[in-house]
């Protein structure tokens, strides 16, 4: 199974970049990944960006993927429990899993319409930069129960 991160704009500098480094590249060492950024709307009003954005997230969604949106709305997992649902995508043969984290101003309905799981991370609110590393870590948690590897504990 392939792993593919959706994010709107780039990744900033600094602790947010280097931790997603470094969860991604233990990742890889497992499954392929591979992050894909489409551009964020730039100006405008959050009603328009949004749209703007998710209308570019849409577009680059394939018809037969699996869809995971991080939205702060969505069911709450434990990590073996996330872990236990990539075991059932990977043991049914799904073949790629794409992860779609929307820009600042968050998701339309379309998005988290499109999604197979939607996913909350915490009742808290994130940004979505910090989204980026929180996300990439628990990946890797969830592989490594997988694999039985002794991170978790």
């Amino acid at each position: 199974m392939r792993i593919r991160l959706l994010m709107v704009g780039r990744t900033e500098r600094g602790p947010v970049a280097q931790g997603v480094a470094e969860y991604l590249g233990r990742l890889k060492r497992m499954v392929p990944v591979e992050e894909v950024v489409v551009p964020d709307a730039g100006t405008g009003d959050e009603a328009h960006q949004r749209r703007v954005e998710c209308a570019r997230l849409l577009a680059a969604l394939s018809p037969h993927e699996r869809v995971v949106v991080l939205d702060e709305r969505g069911s709450l997992l434990d990590s073996r429990s996330f872990a236990g649902r990539l075991g059932a995508w990977r043991d049914s043969g799904v073949r790629q899993l794409t992860f779609v984290i929307g820009g600042a101003y968050g998701l339309d309905d379309p998005v988290r319409q499109r999604a197979d799981l939607v996913l909350a991370l915490s009742p808290m609110t994130f940004t979505h930069q910090m989204v980026r590393v929180i996300l990439a870590e628990q990946l890797y948690r969830a592989l490594t129960i997988l694999h039985g590897r002794p991170y978790h504990h």
